[in-house]
C-alpha cells in the first residue's frame, strides 16, 4: 500500500451534529435517564456511547414513562407521534433535521394545494415513515425506482407533486425525477429533489476519488442510508467498496495488490472511527502517504432548541 486518500467532506453533517448536541445537553441539563425515540442517528457507536451516559432508546412512546423527557431522532416522526407525546404529557426535544422538516412542510403545502404527493424513498426507512405520517392516509404514494413509476395510475385531472427522502443517490434520484416528469409533465417538485447538501457533497467527494483509488472504505453503519449510498457509488464506479462499522471490520486481504485506497464516512459516523482506520493503515503500511482531499468546505450550522441553547 502506497497511499490513502481521505474524502472531504465526510462524517457528521449539520443535522447530525445538532441532534447529538441535543441529546448530550439534555443529559447534562435534565440528568439520566433521557429517552430517545429510535436511534438518534443511524450509527451503532453513537448509540452505544449515549446508552453508557444514561440515554434509553425506544421504538414506541409507550415505553416512555408519562411526563418524562424524550428526544425525537434526526430522521423525523409522523404527526401522530407528536400527538401521542402531548397526550401523555411528555417533555419533547425535537432533534429532527431542519432539512427533513422542510420536506414535511413541502408535503403539507402540496396537500393543501390539492395535489397528491409522490414520495421517492426507501420503504421502512425511519425518515420515510416520518414523511408518510405528515398527511392523511391515501394522500401520498411511495415509490422506490423508475420501474415503480410505470405502475402509477391516477384519475384524469389529478394534480401531482413529488418529494424525496434526503439521503438518496444523487444520480438515481435525477433519473427517477426525469421519468416522473416525462410521464406526468405537470408534476410539481424541485429539480434535484429534496436531497440534503451533505448527501450531495459526500457523494461528490467520493466520486472525485473514482479515478484515483483502487479500493474504497466507507465508515458507517449498514442501516445508515447515506453511508450505504457512498459504498454503492464506489461500486458503480468499478471500485471494490466496503462499508464498515469500525476498523475491526477491515479485512487486510482487501488490499492485496492495491496501491491506493480511498476512505470516507457517512453523515452519522464519528470522525474518531475514521482516524482509527487511518492509524491502522499507518501501522500496517509504515511508508504510506496519507492525503486529505478537500472538494469543498461546509460551514452550515443549525441552532439548538431555545431551552438547550445556553
Amino acid at each position: 500500500m502506497k497511499k490513502l486518500i481521505l474524502a472531504n467532506p465526510r462524517g457528521f453533517c449539520a443535522g447530525v451534529d445538532r441532534a447529538l448536541h441535543i441529546v448530550a445537553k439534555a443529559l447534562e441539563k435534565f440528568g439520566a435517564p433521557i429517552y430517545v425515540r429510535h436511534e438518534i442517528v443511524h450509527n451503532a457507536f453513537v448509540v452505544s456511547r449515549f446508552k453508557a451516559q444514561g440515554a434509553i432508546f425506544v421504538e414506541d412512546l409507550k415505553e416512555v414513562p408519562e411526563g418524562a423527557t424524550v428526544v425525537f431522532s434526526a430522521h423525523g416522526v409522523p404527526d401522530s407521534v407528536y400527538e401521542e407525546a402531548k397526550s401523555r404529557n411528555l417533555h419533547v426535544l425535537d432533534a429532527t433535521c431542519p432539512l427533513v422538516q422542510r420536506v414535511h412542510m413541502s408535503a403539507k403545502h402540496h396537500h393543501a394545494a390539492g395535489r397528491h404527493v409522490i414520495l421517492i424513498g426507501h420503504a421502512g426507512h425511519t425518515e420515510v415513515e416520518g414523511h408518510l405520517g405528515q398527511l392523511p392516509e391515501g394522500s401520498m404514494t411511495l415509490i422506490r425506482n423508475v420501474e415503480d413509476i410505470q405502475k402509477l395510475s391516477f384519475p384524469e385531472g389529478t394534480a401531482l407533486a413529488y418529494i424525496t427522502q434526503t439521503t438518496l443517490s444523487v444520480s438515481e434520484t435525477k433519473d427517477i425525477i426525469d421519468a416522473l416528469r416525462k410521464k406526468f409533465p405537470d408534476i410539481q417538485g424541485p429539480a434535484r429533489g429534496d436531497l440534503c447538501y451533505a448527501t450531495g457533497n459526500r457523494q461528490g467527494a467520493v466520486a472525485s476519488l473514482s479515478d484515483l483509488v483502487q479500493a474504497l472504505l466507507v465508515v458507517g453503519s449498514k442501516n445508515s442510508s447515506n453511508s450505504s449510498r457512498l459504498a454503492e457509488l464506489g461500486t458503480e464506479h468499478g471500485i471494490p467498496s466496503h462499508l464498515i462499522d469500525s476498523v475491526k471490520d477491515v479485512d487486510p486481504s482487501w488490499f492485496d495488490g492495491i496501491d491506493v485506497v480511498g476512505l470516507s464516512s457517512g453523515a452519522s459516523a464519528p470522525e474518531d472511527l475514521v482516524q482509527d482506520v487511518v492509524a491502522w493503515m499507518r501501522e500496517k503500511y509504515p511508508q504510506i502517504e496519507v492525503e486529505n482531499r478537500v472538494t469543498m468546505q461546509e460551514k452550515l450550522k443549525f441552532p439548538l432548541p431555545a431551552e438547550l441553547a445556553s
